[in-house]
């Protein structure tokens, strides 16, 4: 009698081959799973994970306003024909319109979010079994709900990111405005009021310059909290609406 040594970190799934009806062994070695870890605070600037987290976040945009557009009009063009039958067909489109948005969204989610999730099933049967498929209708809702808070994402990302480096490397190209425009630094404000009072401030010293930098840094490294906090609503949004 012979046996097969599987190793220590191996585990097995018996299922049935529907070819030839024999039962079979698959072998899962759980070494094999590609896991992504979090980047500690210091590091998540620069890390790869963080940006595919504000590169899931800007294509979001776009990706929203798609689904907002077809969930809202199909779904109301649906009801309001419903009375003349026409709905039915339209409504069943929808949802399956909002099934193929939300197996988009999974992929999305599992290439940049690390956020794999399993496909809800298909419910068989005819026009009434299409319109009782609840999963068409959670993700008709994913649609629906996370237009603005993908719309609030993309502006909060975008202004943390973008403020955050330009502010940081301030330090670097400070010399413009001396050279260029003939400003003592960057001017912040340069006003007379009417009582002819001048009121005028520039960042010109080299310890104003290090403050700004400061202020900067500190918006880079709060940039990735940021961005991991508002996808996180995302991954539960997907996990709830979208999988099984």
């Amino acid at each position: 009698m012979t046996s097969t040594m599987l190793p220590p970190t191996a585990e097995t799934d018996r299922f049935t081959d529907h070819e030839t009806g024999r039962q079979a062994v698959a072998h899962h070695d759980p070494r094999r799973t590609r896991t992504r870890t979090r980047p500690g605070f210091w590091r998540a600037p620069f890390a790869a994970a963080t940006y595919r987290e504000v590169g899931y976040v800007l294509t979001s945009l776009p990706a929203a306003i798609a689904g907002f557009v077809l969930a809202v009009t199909m779904f109301a063009l649906g009801v309001g024909t419903l009375v003349i039958w026409v709905g039915l067909p339209v409504l069943v489109a929808a949802l399956a319109g909002a099934r193929g948005l939300g197996a988009a969204e999974r992929g999305r989610a599992r290439s940049l979010l690390g956020l794999d999730v399993a496909a809800p099933r298909v419910r068989a049967g005819g026009l009434r079994g299409r319109l009782a498929d609840a999963a068409g209708w959670k993700a008709l809702l994913f649609q629906t709900v996370m237009f603005p808070w993908r719309v609030l994402s993309f502006v909060l990302s975008v202004t943390f990111l973008v403020t955050g480096w330009v502010v940081a490397l301030f330090p670097a190209y400070s010399w413009v405005f001396h050279r260029y425009l003939d400003w003592p630094g960057y001017r912040l404000y340069d006003f007379t009021t009417d009582a002819g009072v001048h009121h005028a401030f520039y960042i010109e010293s080299p310890a104003q310059i290090a403050a700004v930098s400061a202020v900067g840094l500190l918006f880079v490294l709060l940039t990735p909290q940021l961005v991991r906090g508002l996808t996180n609503v995302d991954r539960l949004a997907v996990r709830s609406l979208l999988s099984k």
